[in-house]
């Protein structure tokens, strides 16, 4: 049987500003023509399908979209909760999502309640058997009291204890002639970060080690962390990655959907199969005369521009109106001088605001008389308004 594996849509979020939404109805097309193409019997969501959990109607529209369109075509879909998602939200749309083939789990369920979602591959009638493991808070492994009072290795522990647990439920009645999956969002001890996480939810007492799966299932389908890698582990543990770059942390990435063809007696062999419709995000550094140089060498890629001169007046205007996808634009460490902390002694209560504020500039190296006049007109205002 063949499935495909992918994660952290995030549909919805935008980058410092600029929505995306068209940006990522590209990106799950493109999904979906792979599904299609390469004829698929299941396709796994491992969380984090919205960027927020109150989702806006395009994102949600998106989301079910995709989603449906892939279902109408006798694909199995399996969905999870990530830490970005409404688990309650998710579980009270599941009447509607089963009616329309659209297996939705928001919050952990035992086995016998939804907690295992069996299917039979279209393509081969072979067997497979799904546990489902939505993102656990902390706060469900370990009560108040004991945050208070235990060490974090004891709260580490107690995470770590709680997914063992479930998961060993989960997986207790699995048939050993099936293809037996566990999806989970959270985050394996040693996973490298994509840049664009909830660190509060990824580390500190939000990790397991890899080791606590089960080392005859045929395949992890993880989700939470952006960057495609394997974990090493007794069984074939993998996170998809984000299928878009959410963040310029993760500007060197390849974006890829997982394609996993497994049966009950081989294990898996996983495919890379890249998703060229995002954005590209680019860091770029120099003066301002060299990046203005040639606008159209960075094409429509997403820009964060690092600038190799002191700031001036109306510097980032002049560079956005050059390179209008530039989302970012900040001086470079070496050229944003701050004050020394001699300077920063000195007794200033009888000293005047434009006198303290062009002592400030001098300390920035920022030497431009607009500044200074802009700032003398503002305070003008205040002082007699």
């Amino acid at each position: 049987m063949k499935f495909l594996h992918t994660a952290d849509w995030h549909v919805g979020k935008t980058l410092k500003g600029r929505d995306r939404i068209e940006e990522q109805t590209a990106v799950l097309r493109e999904l979906v023509g792979l599904a299609i193409r390469h004829e698929v019997d299941a396709v796994l969501v491992s969380g984090d399908l919205f960027d927020t959990s109150s989702p806006s109607a395009p994102a949600q529209q998106l989301v079910w979209r995709t989603l449906h369109e892939l279902s109408s075509r006798g694909i199995e879909v399996v969905v999870i909760a990530g830490n970005h998602d409404h688990p309650a939200m998710l579980d009270a749309l599941r009447p509607l999502t089963t009616t329309a083939g659209i297996q939705v789990r928001g919050r952990v369920a035992p086995p016998d309640k939804g907690g295992v979602h069996t299917f039979t591959a279209r393509s081969t009638g072979e067997k497979c058997q799904v546990a489902l493991l939505p993102f656990l808070s902390q706060r469900h492994a370990v009560r108040a009291s004991q945050i208070m009072a235990n060490t974090p290795a004891e709260n580490v522990g107690a995470y770590d204890q709680q997914i063992r647990d479930l998961l060993g439920a989960l997986c207790a009645g699995f048939d050993p002639d099936a293809v037996t999956v566990v999806m989970a969002h959270l985050t394996c001890t040693g996973g490298l970060f994509g840049g664009g996480e909830r660190q509060a939810q990824s580390i500190f007492e939000y990790h397991v080690p890899a080791s606590i799966f089960p080392p005859e299932l045929h395949y992890v389908a993880l989700g939470h962390l952006h960057r495609r890698q394997q974990v090493p582990a007794s069984c074939p543990v993998h996170y998809s990655g984000s299928p878009i770059s959410v963040d310029f942390g993760e500007q060197d990435y390849t974006p890829v959907v997982c394609l996993v063809e497994v049966t009950p007696d081989t294990p898996a062999r996983v495919t890379d199969l890249p998703l060229s419709q995002g954005r590209r995000l680019r860091t770029v550094t120099g003066t301002v005369a060299e990046l203005l140089a040639d606008p159209d060498r960075y094409g429509d890629d997403y820009l964060r521009v690092v600038v190799t001169e002191p700031g001036r007046a109306g510097l980032r205007d002049e560079i956005v109106e050059a390179l209008p996808h530039a989302l970012e634009v900040r001086i470079h460490p070496d050229h944003a001088m701050t004050a020394p902390a001699a300077a920063l002694a000195v007794d200033r209560t009888m000293r005047s605001p434009a006198d303290l504020f062009a002592d400030y500039c001098a300390s920035v190296a920022l030497d431009d008389p607009r500044v200074n006049a802009l700032f003398d007109q503002i305070l003008d205002d205040l002082s007699t308004s």
